[in-house]
């Protein structure tokens, strides 16, 4: 095995060691596995902006960038990526629909990124630009339960 190769592996087992034991004390050992292993998909710019950002003690910065960077994305983007959650996967007809309507809506091209959830019972849930809206029976039915015992609770006082 080679010098540089031995000296490597010591700088590999340093930085885990050190990781480990930082996450140990903290008690957030999973958590910080899970960061790890997605920090590997993180480009060289990303990995030199955090960088910077803690040479410069800006990490309290880290979610005021991401939303900053979203702002920007989606004021310059005029394609708007849009969640359509179903019980069943939506078939030609009611893609092109939803893609027309919500196009309309929004006044932008609709990028659909489908899911089939059959946990919502019926009906859909649309997620886009940090929203929510769900018209799922699911959430229907939580609404009329509340509702409900909402009206059981004020009767009774």
């Amino acid at each position: 095995m080679s010098a540089n190769k031995r000296e490597q592996e010591k700088r590999l087992e340093g930085y885990t060691r050190a990781l480990i034991e930082a996450a140990r004390a903290e008690g957030r050992l999973n958590a910080d596995l899970i960061q790890w292993q997605h920090a590997r998909k993180f480009s060289p710019e990303v990995l030199e902006t955090l960088g910077a950002m803690q040479a410069n003690e800006d990490f309290g910065l880290i979610e005021d960038v991401a939303d900053q960077f979203k702002e920007l994305l989606d004021a310059e983007d005029t394609t708007i990526t849009v969640v359509v959650t179903t019980t069943v996967p939506l078939d030609d007809k009611l893609r092109s629909k939803i893609k027309d309507t919500l196009g309309l809506q929004f006044g932008a091209s609709i990028y659909l990124v489908e899911r089939v959830d059959p946990s919502i019972l019926g009906g859909i849930v649309v997620e886009t630009r940090g929203h929510r809206y769900d018209a799922s029976v699911r959430a229907q039915l939580t609404y009329i339960k509340n509702k409900l015992s909402l009206n059981t609770v004020e009767s009774e006082m």
